[in-house]
Parts: structure tokens; sequence; C-alpha cells
């Protein structure tokens, strides 16, 4: 049995459903690309700041591969500052389980009593979770401070840094030059990009654990649910 997603709340009867469809194409290709493209950013940002051959032999002009992990690093950027405008977009555009990424139900009493109850199941106190459509409570206010905002921050920063190459009058430069002089100059900048970056990693460890974790302990697909769209319930 199918259902779509506008016949569902957040809690779903799993004896009465098989399959529900939950997320949409656009939502599905936005999360595997930019999944490929945090992973450049982050390998390349770690490596520009860490950098393992601070010099190489021979002549500057036979060695550029700090210029190629530059490259990939600001390629990246852009693929995911794109993306994340339109998620941001898709989630006015999409279904109602595109919201959560962006609009999180903060201001929701029930939505914090549903996340405590998460965050004990995930803590092995509670022995069953609720079954869910989407995302669930904790899940969505988690993604939200440790994805979405310093997804932003990190854009902010990223190209506020790329402005100082790029020169002054540069549309990098007058949408971000700004933000070098609020945080005090280019490498308060650099600490604090580089810090969102071990949020970033700290957030991407939690949500591979757990996504396995859901799926191997719960009766519902995770992993599976952002390849064909559908979430699927095993009882």
């Amino acid at each position: 049995m199918h259902a779509q997603s506008g016949d569902l709340n957040r809690d779903v009867p799993t004896q009465t459903l098989h399959s529900v469809f939950v997320y949409e194409a656009p939502m599905r290709i936005w999360h595997w690309i930019n999944a490929l493209s945090v992973i450049v950013l982050i390998a390349t940002g770690y490596y520009i700041g860490n950098p393992l051959l601070p010099a190489m032999s021979g002549e500057a002009s036979a060695n550029f591969f700090m210029g190629y992990v530059r490259f990939a690093h600001f390629a990246a950027s852009y693929i995911f500052a794109v993306g994340l405008l339109g998620r941001i977009y898709w989630a006015l555009a999409g279904n109602q389980y595109a919201r959560h990424l962006i609009f999180p139900a903060l201001f929701s009493r029930q939505s914090w009593i549903d996340a405590w109850h998460q965050l004990r199941y995930y803590l092995f106190l509670e022995r069953e979770q609720k079954p869910t459509v989407g995302a669930n409570a904790l899940d969505e206010i988690s993604t939200f401070f440790m994805f979405t905002l310093p997804s932003l921050f990190l854009i902010l920063t990223g190209f506020a840094l790329y402005s100082q190459g790029s020169g002054g009058g540069s549309w990098q430069d007058t949408l971000f030059g700004w933000v070098i002089p609020l945080f005090g100059g280019g490498q308060s900048v650099h600490t604090w990009h580089h810090l969102a970056m071990w949020v970033m990693i700290c957030y991407l460890i939690l949500h591979l654990y757990l996504v396995v974790r859901q799926d191997i302990m719960t009766r519902q697909s995770y992993i599976s649910t952002m390849v064909n769209g559908y979430r699927m319930f095993k009882d």
C-alpha cells in the first residue's frame, strides 16, 4: 500500500502502511551532490589550512598542487552555495517533508517533547521511538543548528576570504567584503571558518552513525529512502 505525502502527519500507524513517498527527486539529487561537495570542501579545506607538503623541490611553474587543491575547494564551494540556495527554494516549493532543513518547528512545544524522547531513544534510555515519515523532531532541530546555520556561516566567511584574492570591486568583495572588518581581520575569519568546518564534521559523523543505526534497529528504512524517495515500514 502506498500513500502520498500529503495524506500523513508526523506519527504513522505502521500497522496499516507499507510505504510512504517522502523525498521528491530534486531533494534527493541535492542531497547526494551536496554530500559530495561537502566531502571535497572538508578534505581540501583541511589541507589548505594544514598542508602536508609545505615545500616542494623544483621550479614553481612545475608545481601547482596547492593551486589544484584551492581550485577544487573553490569549485566545490560554488556548487555548495548554489545548491543551498536551490534547497531553500525547494523548502518552499516542495512537499511538506522538504521544509525541515530550513524551517524546523523550533517554537512547537510538542516538537521539543518529541526531540527529548528521540534523544533518550538514541541514548538507549527508551525502548521504542515514534515512527515518522519525514525527519524526526530531534533530527530537524539538530540539523538546523549543526548543518543549516553552519552552512550559511561557511558560505558567508568563505566568500569573504575569496574576496581577498578577487580584489576590491569584485562581486565577492561587494557582497561579502564587509565580513572581514566585522571579525577583526582576515586571520580571524580564517579561524571562524575553520571552526565552522569542525562543527560540520561532527554533524556528518553523527548523521552517518544515526542513519545506519536507524536502518538496523528500527522498523523503517532510512538510507534507501534518500535513494528512491519512499520510506518503507517493515511491519
